[in-house]
């Protein structure tokens, strides 16, 4: 195949999930002999980037600012510098940016065009940049109906479904976190020792869920389950005042013993593995899904409304732990049969990490080959 140069641009690299799958594909580009950039305002992972052999490019592009329509010109000069094959959006902002910089090159030289749908936006034209590719990657059969539903104009053959990925080597099945680190684990949160373990993973928003899980946690309190509620996730500085509304909600239900906050943790696989149930109890559908897939692949069985990219995976891989949206006796009901009879997921998992970047790179160079260039 003919090495590509393929530039990926997003607002910044310092954390989450899309900036991760830009890395993993950045790294997959490196190891097959292509020239993989990453175009963004910085951030601290752009040391991971550049040691697995890709380079970035800083530019101010993650601001909703006019003063950033005034980075279109040096986008489209470093474009054309670089011989760029595909250009892949990833951001709205940016992608607007990066969009009308590509609008403004010849047509018979400016690179291929792939935008992805990595969120369910609120519908307006600002988000309509997700429609714009020449193809259109959607993470999820949700993110594609998303875009049929809601921009009529794109062609459904424009939009192809690549579901996001992990690596089974990270999320291992059957993984047992090492007794070194459950002895920490039970020395700093003793109150965890005996109790059946159900874990809410994800920052703290109010999209999350977190009062459904603190409501689940006092009914089954109240029906005489030996649980502990655990929230993992760090509250950004703007979400402070959530943070002290959910533990005002917890103080006044008297859950202050049998709900722990663990801020931001780095060990999420061993949280896991020492988990009896995950949740999934976003108000709003999710893309994708990712903290349902990861446990999921490790054999831990997972609970969450039955809606959107979540919906998708649990169907594929736990359908005993769909609950229908909002139905909280239902959660309630599952919960307790679960905690009662316990299940494991399927483990052949669909939604690897080597599937993921396989289509990806596949679609760039399927684009790139093709002849007839639909602008």
């Amino acid at each position: 195949m003919k090495p590509l140069t393929v530039v990926q641009i997003l607002p910044a690299l310092e954390s989450g999930g899309v900036e991760r799958g830009t890395l993993e594909v950045a790294e997959a580009l490196v190891k097959q002999g292509h020239r993989a950039i990453v175009i963004s305002s910085g951030g601290k992972l752009v040391d991971d980037l550049v040691k697995m052999g890709a380079e970035h490019i800083c530019l101010p592009i993650e601001k909703k600012s006019l003063w950033t329509l005034l980075q279109i010109w040096p986008l489209r000069k470093q474009l054309k510098g670089l011989n760029t094959d595909v250009l892949h959006l990833r951001s709205r902002l940016p992608g607007w940016i990066a969009y009308l910089a590509w609008r403004g090159m010849p047509v018979k030289s400016r690179p291929r065009l792939i935008t992805t749908v990595h969120g369910l936006h609120s519908v307006n034209r600002y988000s309509k940049i997700v429609g714009c590719g020449e193809r259109i990657i959607a993470v999820s059969q949700t993110s594609k109906q998303y875009v049929l539903d809601n921009y009529p104009s794109v062609p459904p053959e424009k939009i192809k479904v690549i579901y996001r990925g992990i690596d089974p080597e990270k999320f291992k099945w059957n993984y047992k976190a090492q007794d070194g680190w459950v002895k920490v684990w039970q020395k700093q949160y003793p109150q965890f020792i005996g109790k059946k373990i159900l874990t809410l993973p994800g920052r703290l928003t109010r999209l999350k869920g977190h009062e459904d899980f603190i409501e689940l946690i006092d009914e089954l309190q109240q029906r005489g389950e030996n649980v502990h509620g655990v929230i993992v996730g760090g509250a950004h500085v703007s979400k402070q005042k959530y943070l002290n509304e959910l533990k005002n909600i917890i103080e006044n239900r008297e859950l202050s013993s049998h709900i722990t906050f663990t801020g931001q943790r780095g060990d999420i696989i061993d949280i896991y593995s020492v988990s009896d149930l995950i949740f999934s109890l976003s108000r709003k559908p999710e893309s994708f899904g990712r903290t349902v897939l990861e446990p999921l692949a490790m054999g831990i069985p997972v609970i969450g409304w039955n809606y959107g990219g979540v919906g998708e995976i649990l169907d594929r891989l736990f359908p005993q732990g769909k609950v229908h949206k909002d139905d909280k006796e239902e959660l309630i009901t599952v919960t307790m049969q679960l905690l009662a009879k316990p299940e494991e997921p399927k483990s052949e998992n669909p939604f690897t990490l080597d599937r993921m970047l396989s289509e990806t790179l596949s679609l760039y160079q399927e684009l790139v080959e093709s002849k007839t260039k639909k602008v």
